[in-house]
């Protein structure tokens, strides 16, 4: 399954200039693991580094206009770092099979002469096959709407230059079948959602397809306590007000499954001793909780927020078709802290099966939730004196690194302000 080893991001927000994980040019770098977890104190910028992915998605779905405006974000001029020149950046480097070559793309947005966002630039680049060193070969480039793709699963324009309109120029002259020029008739939409649909475009499509599959879990109880319309869906999604839809979904292609599942889950809340479905006249499906020590079950509608969020992520996670990119922002509210540990443990036993679960991102607050990780899941956020955001990773710290393995848990050394102390 596809996976993000690293990414970066410039003039977002409190995020002026942060990387995780690596990068093509900086392959001495440690790449993100399949759990990654962002700690920090309030007002780092975790949300915003949450938002990422969301405004990403956003932007290939709508555009990036409406992507500024949406879920809050107050448009472009609120959404970029302030007192910073230069337009709002992302990189994502990452791999579609364990044994593909990695992929690059680059975005930078910035306001037209009418103060619209728009696509200032877009490329995709990808080293060629054997070749370990030197800069990739781009494949997408685009500047101000117009740019050059190149047709096909292989090779690209190779030059020694890195400016994009220098490149423009080289190659928007190649004369080649492989090469096409390109202009887009609307600067505010990306090029991957355009050429993305073409077929002679695998790579493109491929990219495009992998932040289509992104999920950004924005759970709300009180959303999963409705009773939605009849009608299986085989995907919860991000709010959870169609999780008895899942739950149709599941009972009727993967029964037997689906048991095991409800076992499996009410093995692991406290107090539950059986959940199962109750059929209504109109075809949909009340989930029952039988608690221990009472005769009558209990149905969604009159169970607690902690346990309707543990029960939606752990359904979540045996998706028969998972997201390749799961994002979670501070699963621990609302839960009993005892659980946490096996939430996390959770977490990682899908991203690290052998069946390819999903990559998962995760902010927390929570030590209890920390204490189950390991440090090269771990990244800590800081609030500089500028006000800007710097992040690093706990396994940098060769001390930290030591005093777990001496079995300190690494939640207790960030309760104590041990990790924020050696910033």
């Amino acid at each position: 399954m596809a996976k993000i080893q690293g990414f970066s991001v410039k003039n977002f927000g409190t995020l002026k200039d942060i990387t995780m994980g690596k990068l093509w040019n900086t392959q001495g770098k440690e790449e993100l693991t399949p759990l990654t977890a962002v700690i920090g104190k309030n007002g780092v910028g975790k949300s915003t580094l949450f938002d990422v992915f969301g405004f990403l998605s956003d932007c290939l779905k709508y555009g990036v206009e409406e992507a500024c405006d949406m879920n809050g974000r107050g448009g472009f001029k609120k959404i970029k770092s302030q007192g910073i020149n230069g337009p709002i950046e992302f990189q994502v480097y990452y791999r579609e099979e364990n044994n593909a070559r990695p992929i690059t793309y680059e975005l930078s947005i910035d306001l037209d002469e009418d103060e619209r966002p728009y696509v200032k630039s877009e490329r995709l680049r990808q080293r060629r096959q054997g070749q370990s060193k030197g800069r990739p070969f781009s494949f997408l480039l685009l500047s101000n709407g117009r740019g050059v793709v190149w047709k096909g699963e292989s090779r690209g324009f190779e030059s020694k230059n890195d400016d994009i309109d220098t490149l423009l120029e080289e190659f928007s002259s190649v004369e080649s079948p492989e090469t096409e020029v390109v202009e887009l008739s609307d600067k505010r939409k990306l090029a991957i959602t355009i050429l993305g649909a073409l077929t002679e475009h695998p790579r493109i499509s491929l990219f495009r397809k992998f932040i289509e599959n992104w999920y950004l879990s924005y759970f709300e109880p009180d959303a999963a306590r409705s009773l939605p319309l009849s009608g299986a869906q085989k995907h919860l999604n991000r709010r959870g007000d169609n999780l008895g839809n899942v739950v149709q979904y599941m009972e009727r292609e993967h029964k037997h499954k689906f048991k095991k599942i409800l076992e499996k889950i009410a093995d692991k809340i406290p107090g539950i001793e059986k959940i199962d479905t109750e059929p209504t006249n109109d075809g949909r499906l009340l989930l029952r909780f039988n608690n221990k020590g009472f005769q009558d079950p209990f149905y969604a509608q009159k169970m607690s927020d902690g346990t309707l969020k543990v029960f939606a992520y752990l359904l979540l996670l045996e998706d028969p078709t998972p997201p390749a990119f799961l994002c979670i922002e501070e699963p621990e509210n609302g839960l009993y802290h005892k659980l946490l540990e096996t939430l996390a443990h959770e977490f990682r036993q899908h991203a690290t099966g052998k069946k390819g679960g999903s990559q998962i991102f995760v902010t927390t607050h929570q030590p209890y939730f920390v204490d189950a990780l390991q440090p090269n899941e771990v990244w800590i956020l800081d609030k500089d004196d500028d006000g800007f955001s710097s992040i690093r990773r706990a396994s940098d710290d060769p001390l930290l690194v030591n005093l777990v393995n001496e079995g300190l848990p690494l939640g207790s050394l960030w309760y104590s302000d041990y990790l924020d102390s050696r910033a």
